[in-house]
């Protein structure tokens, strides 16, 4: 008897790989949240108890690399605030270029 064999993209060989277990599960739940955003809408997260931002945070950003889009994360108390990243904003941290030093003095 031959196996079923079928091409698949890349990025569903991934995610379906990648979503195994408990782990799995939430990541495919975080998956859902950011499927729903469009542009011009932001999605919100609340913690529950025993569940922390920082945990909330960290898996939206899981599940954004594993969907390949970027995201706009901002915590306020203990809601989580995430929207699709436009590249509107600053790009890094530094607002200013970095100066060089002279080294010829």
């Amino acid at each position: 008897m031959m196996p079923d064999f079928q091409i698949v993209a890349i990025n569903e060989a991934v995610t379906q790989t990648n979503l195994t277990g408990k782990r799995g599960e939430i990541v495919r739940e975080y998956l859902g949240y950011i499927e729903q955003l469009r542009d011009g809408i932001a999605g919100v997260l609340r913690a529950d108890d025993g569940e922390t931002t920082a945990a909330i945070r960290r898996r939206l950003g899981s599940a954004a690399a594993l969907a390949g889009q970027k995201l706009v994360v901002r915590r306020v108390g203990g809601a989580v605030y995430f929207w699709q990243d436009q590249g509107r904003g600053r790009t890094g941290r530094r607002s200013r270029p970095r100066q060089t030093r002279n080294s010829s003095s």
